[in-house]
């Protein structure tokens, strides 16, 4: 029967199937899927596709630590499409991203180690508030982000471009979840690309950090491999699809998307929805 379903435990392993329970193994799985594709398709135009991902993985049953590592499979397969993607459609700074990937690394690696020790309600509050700011430089100057700015492109990055980078890459390493929109932030407004080579960018960036960052996870025995690799599917998939849509539709589509997914990821990390709900309850 459907009612033997066990959500996984701390021990990571798969839930049971046995007894019936494998019709509701499918629909868990089917849902880590499309979710994955979800995150997929927004992480590669925008950002926060985790905000997706996480809360299933952790509505599944899977702890939160773990969710976390877990995401991080889903991440890294997604970007190893989306950057081979844009390497074929020749819109990939590939020189600029691996020379900005290097403080992103070395970021991560400290971010994913104190992962466990940080207040993350209250980190969550504060990059609400700087996601609400930034929406406002999207709408109030999208010429930059559509165009670029090419007098800065090309230049070798300053040693407070690099920090920046250093710190997105710290924070991608803590909790993954919105480091896109931040990287884009960095990629437009502080190296001068459009949007569209900015994601492209981006994408490279990210899968350089996965990778150290997951290996921290694994390494502390917090990644689900059963449910990573299904989510990796997904994200893959998604990743896919919104490489070509990206090229295919251009800038001004990227920043439309890019407002709609920061302001939902603002409202989401101020309480915004939770307040909501309770009204109605």
């Amino acid at each position: 029967m459907v009612t033997d379903y066990r959500p996984p435990t701390t021990d990571h392993r798969l839930p049971n199937t046995e007894n019936g329970s494998l019709l509701m193994a499918w629909y868990i799985y089917l849902a880590v899927l499309a979710a994955g594709f979800g995150a997929g398709f927004i992480n590669t135009l925008a950002g926060s596709g985790s905000l997706i991902t996480l809360p299933l993985l952790i509505f599944m049953g899977i702890p939160a630590t773990v969710a976390n590592g877990t995401n991080r499979v889903g991440v890294l397969f997604q970007n190893i499409v989306s950057t081979s993607s844009f390497q074929r459609q020749k819109v990939l700074d590939l020189r600029g991203g691996l020379i900005l990937s290097a403080p992103a690394i070395i970021g991560s690696i400290i971010g994913a180690q104190i992962a466990v020790d940080l207040d993350e309600a209250r980190m969550e509050q504060a990059i609400g508030v700087l996601m609400i700011v930034m929406l406002i430089v999207i709408l109030l100057r999208p010429k930059r982000w559509l165009q670029g700015e090419l007098e800065k492109m090309g230049k070798r990055p300053s040693i407070f471009q690099l920090l920046i980078f250093f710190f997105i890459g710290m924070y991608g390493g803590f909790l993954q979840a919105g480091v896109g929109i931040f990287l884009l932030a960095g990629l437009v407004l502080g190296i001068g690309y459009d949007l569209v080579r900015a994601n492209a960018v981006k994408v490279l960036i990210i899968l350089a950090f996965t990778i150290s960052a997951l290996i921290v996870f694994m390494l502390n025995d917090q990644v689900n491999w059963g449910v990573g690799l299904i989510l990796a599917v997904g994200n893959s998939l998604g990743a896919w699809a919104a490489a070509r849509m990206a090229v295919e539709r251009g800038a001004n589509f990227v920043r439309w998307l890019l407002i709609a997914v920061v302001a939902v990821s603002a409202l989401n990390l101020l309480g915004f929805f939770t307040w909501i709900g309770q009204l109605f309850n």
